[in-house]
């Protein structure tokens, strides 16, 4: 058994050319099945070799060949959805007595 805390330590890395894809940072899972569905990976693309803007892709469980000791092997088989990263909201404020 493994836990998401340590699924989120790997890399997520492209099987085919070893090109390392991101960080976990969530799993969607298909809770009346109960199967892990999805991968939800952390990217950072660089502008001008500096600064990065953060976005997560959505990479489907049947694409990860291999979960190694300090990787996540997926394949690359066309494109996977991009979404920019949402700021969490700061619960303290929201709060109300």
């Amino acid at each position: 058994m493994i836990t998401l805390s340590a699924l989120q330590m790997k890399d997520i890395v492209y099987i085919e050319d070893g090109t390392k894809i991101g960080s976990l940072t969530d799993i969607e899972i298909n809770v009346d099945i109960g199967k892990i569905t999805n991968l939800v990976v952390a990217t950072k693309t660089k502008t001008f070799g500096v600064f990065g803007e953060s976005r997560e892709i959505i990479i489907p469980w049947e694409h990860v060949m291999k979960i190694g000791h300090d990787v996540i092997l997926v394949k690359k088989n066309g494109q996977y959805p991009t979404l920019p990263v949402q700021e969490k909201e700061d619960s303290s404020s929201t709060y109300q007595q």
